[in-house]
């Protein structure tokens, strides 16, 4: 009976739990309100930072609710929308390296009293939630996709803090960019895993 914990259907099992439920509508949530801070944040302070984690939040709040939606269906259909997941994940992170090009070709310089207090704001939103979803870290393709997002975006806010300290002290926009790119490569890399792994259990539910 242990082994059979390993299965997918088990993991079905456990996406499906009233638990999980409930952590992914408080994780929607969450992510919904911070896509709104950061918006104002980032278009305020012109920080291309803050305006791509607005994006990772959004995307994230919609990952959350195509989680939802697909709670309790088959392996197939689970590991179809951790495709799209996954593709959503990769088209996020070529936007903010493109939109890190396009602002290095303007010279704007970034506010960054308001980047690092959104940056503090949105780590405390991120750890809450990756708190929450850590239990289901070792799930299907999709319960992953769900970690690898909160567990990359907390590691986004630490940089957004740290970039925020680097604007100040040479009052360069480089900061601000280089963790744009930053953030663009770890959405990429979470991406190819969560492809990877929707992959390999659609070959799996077809065999």
């Amino acid at each position: 009976m242990s082994n059979a914990c390993h299965d997918h259907d088990c993991h079905g099992d456990a996406a499906a739990a009233p638990r999980y439920r409930r952590v992914l509508w408080a994780a929607l949530l969450i992510n919904g309100a911070m896509f709104g801070v950061e918006i104002a944040g980032g278009l305020h302070a012109h920080s291309v930072s803050l305006l791509a984690d607005a994006i990772d939040f959004f995307g994230d709040a919609a990952n959350y609710g195509l989680s939802l939606a697909v709670l309790g269906m088959g392996l197939a259909w689970r590991a179809r929308v951790a495709w799209v997941k996954g593709a959503t994940m990769a088209a996020f992170g070529l936007f903010v390296l493109g939109r890190a090009a396009w602002s290095a070709s303007t010279g704007a310089v970034p506010e960054p009293a308001t980047m690092g207090a959104i940056g503090a704001l949105a780590l405390a939103a991120n750890v809450s939630v990756a708190a929450m979803l850590y239990a289901f870290r070792a799930g299907d393709a999709n319960m992953r996709s769900v970690w690898l997002c909160s567990r990359n975006d907390a590691i986004g806010n630490l940089a957004v803090m740290a970039a925020a300290f680097g604007v100040f002290g040479t009052g360069s926009a480089w900061p601000d960019l280089g963790v744009a790119v930053v953030m663009a490569l770890l959405g990429l890399g979470a991406a190819r895993s969560v492809l990877a792994h929707a992959r390999q259990e659609l070959r799996a539910a077809v065999a």
